[in-house]
């Protein structure tokens, strides 16, 4: 039987695949078809300045309007904390996000994030997002 920290260790790597998904299948190839691996089936995302959305479908069709909205190409995800709460996880992190909005140059936006993991068919995935751009 594994420690707990070894447990929690083995969620850790397990995330970081699931950020790693985010960012070479949702942003870099526009596959929006792989959030269905990161988001739980009744997900919720709380983005900044707009209404919540629930489920997987609202939550692909706000990822992919913003994607090409912004032309992201990009978004590296990298954890601050990783707390143990109930049957999830909490993770603090922050964000990268590379973007080539039309007519302008590439730039970056740094955010900051909390999501809540579940997990669901035996991988770990995103149950609420939440997140909000630095200034």
């Amino acid at each position: 039987m594994a420690s707990p920290t070894q447990a929690l260790n083995q969620i850790k790597l397990a995330m970081a695949s699931t950020n790693d998904l985010f960012n070479a299948e949702v942003f870099r190839k526009r596959n929006f078809a792989a959030l269905e691996q990161i988001y739980t089936r009744d997900a919720r995302i709380l983005p900044p300045g707009a209404p919540m959305v629930s489920g997987r479908p609202g939550i692909k069709e706000f990822w992919s309007n913003l994607i090409h909205a912004v032309n992201a190409k990009t978004a590296v995800l990298t954890s601050i904390d990783v707390i143990p709460v109930g049957d999830g996880v909490v993770e603090i992190g922050r964000a990268t996000l590379g973007i080539e909005p039309e007519g302008q140059g590439p730039a970056e936006m740094e955010v900051k994030y909390l999501v809540y993991w579940r997990q669901e068919d035996g991988l770990w995935k995103w149950h609420i997002d939440i997140w909000n751009q630095n200034s």
